[in-house]
């Protein structure tokens, strides 16, 4: 079997490209050029080098800016634009890195590809990583479902001190093994509004409504805040907190509240995106939900419908067929998600990952 595995230039994917190697397969390595300058790719390609001339492997190089641009970084902006918090990691992992990727792997005849994610699979389904404290389930969460037999995650029974540690008794690998980690969003070096400062004017001063509509402060412009910030704009005679629970960006206005007020029992989300048969998935006795990456499960019920502009119709209680549903595709379904407890600081844009009792990932959704 020959496998194409990800290079970044980071310990992950050097390990797991040993791993492999290690293992009989034979394998090739790839860098992919996704965004930054010339100079930031310099480095990570000849570590990338480096790594291939000691496992003795080719290596390739692997331009996808212009598709990053339009399949990520400008949904990126858009998302924000709009007052929704994007998740372009979501994104990228299902247009970029299991999309374009393994079609260039393809190419190159090879079976399969491999990445340094902290993830497992089993039965066909993205499981949680051994080291919960690095599992990157969440984030391949929204890869397209038919991809996955072609995947390999080399790490998801390791620890991260161990991948270190195995890194570190090479002596080629032993610099690696210390590099510092990566940021959380690629090309964002330090925060997210830095960014967005380069392409709109994000100081724009608006006002801060209650719940009840009544005007009650002021702030500096609605793309720098998330839903559940509380710092940032002025509310006239506060004692108390308050905090972002809605963001109007055609009116430039944000509505604030308690942090009581950001609790939510309900909500729904588009472009649910199943691993399962849709009936499957409806009969389970217990299923969680993550709303962030770094939230806790929570226990949910879903109700599965198709989006509006096909028509409103619950798939509750149908018995459909997600491989023989010619409609139940990403873009068809949407799900109404009513939680067991109240979760805080719902976003609408970030992506809702859905888990079985046993940490396997069984569907996703982006809030709505």
């Amino acid at each position: 079997m020959k496998i194409l595995v990800a290079l970044s230039g980071g310990v992950d994917s050097a390990v797991s490209a040993k791993i492999l190697k290690d293992a009989g397969y034979e394998i090739e390595g790839c860098y992919m050029k996704l965004h930054g300058r010339d100079d930031y790719h310099a480095k990570n390609i000849e570590k990338v080098q480096d790594v291939g001339n000691f496992l003795e492997i080719k290596t390739h190089i692997l331009d996808l800016c212009d598709d990053f641009k339009r399949e990520v970084f400008e949904p990126f902006l858009q998302t924000y634009k709009v007052g929704k918090t994007p998740n372009p990691c979501a994104l990228c992992n299902r247009t970029i890195k299991f999309g374009k990727f393994l079609d260039f792997a393809r190419s190159k005849g090879c079976d399969k590809i491999a990445t340094g994610h902290y993830a497992k699979i089993e039965n066909n389904l993205i499981k949680s990583a051994v080291d919960l404290s690095k599992d990157q389930s969440y984030f391949l969460a929204n890869i397209e479902p038919r991809v996955i037999p072609n995947i390999v995650f080399p790490l998801g029974n390791m620890l991260k001190k161990d991948v270190k540690k195995f890194a570190a008794s090479f002596p080629e690998l032993e610099k690696i093994s210390k590099s510092s980690e990566s940021n959380e969003i690629c090309f964002v070096e330090n925060t997210y509004i830095d960014v967005l400062r380069e392409f709109y004017k994000t100081e724009t001063p608006g006002i801060v409504r209650n719940l009840q509509g009544e005007i009650v402060g002021k702030h500096n412009g609605y793309m720098n805040f998330t839903v559940g910030k509380r710092r940032g704009f002025d509310v006239f005679g506060a004692h108390e907190p308050h905090y972002v629970v809605k963001i109007d960006a055609k009116k430039n206005e944000i509505v604030v509240g308690s942090k009581a007020d950001l609790d939510k029992n309900e909500f729904e989300t588009q472009n649910f995106n199943a691993f399962l048969n849709i009936d499957e998935i409806l009969k389970m006795d217990e299923i969680y939900v993550k709303i962030r990456y770094r939230s806790a499960k929570i226990a949910c019920k879903i109700e599965i419908s198709l989006n509006d502009n096909l028509n409103n119709e619950s798939l509750t209680d149908k018995n459909l067929n997600f491989e023989n549903s010619d409609f139940l595709n990403n873009q068809d379904l949407k799900a109404k998600i009513i939680l067991k407890t109240p979760a805080n600081g719902v976003a609408s844009g970030q992506l809702a990952v859905f888990y079985d009792k046993s940490d396997c990932v069984i569907a996703s959704g982006f809030i709505a």
